[in-house]
């Protein structure tokens, strides 16, 4: 297992530690009871990564990506999303090309 996919593991462990745990106590666990506020969250993060790579400073890009991938976990927790089911739609577009999966999607 490569050491993203452990550290990814580990982070999704922890998410799943802090789901019932009081909001006060746990950012965690504050965006797992708001799944709004998580999703914008992961806006931000994102514009953030995108910002960062547009201005080609790689340690930025790091760490707003390590933030970005933080809040995807949480959002997908608190929205009853598994990386299983994540899993499941990147399988199913194996060997098709992006083109091709984009123009076959419900418009």
């Amino acid at each position: 297992m490569s050491r993203f996919a452990e550290a990814v593991a580990r982070l999704t462990a922890t998410i799943e530690r802090r789901r019932g745990a009081e909001p006060n106590s746990s950012y965690t666990a504050q965006l797992l009871a708001d799944p709004a506020r998580a999703a914008k969250k992961l806006g931000e993060e994102a514009v953030e990564t995108a910002i960062a790579a547009i201005q080609a400073d790689k340690d930025a890009l790091a760490g707003e990506s390590a933030d970005l991938i933080y809040h995807w976990l949480v959002l997908l927790a608190a929205t009853g999303v598994s990386l299983d089911d994540v899993a499941d739609k990147l399988e199913g577009r194996e060997g098709t090309s992006g083109l091709d999966e984009k123009a076959g999607r419900p418009a």
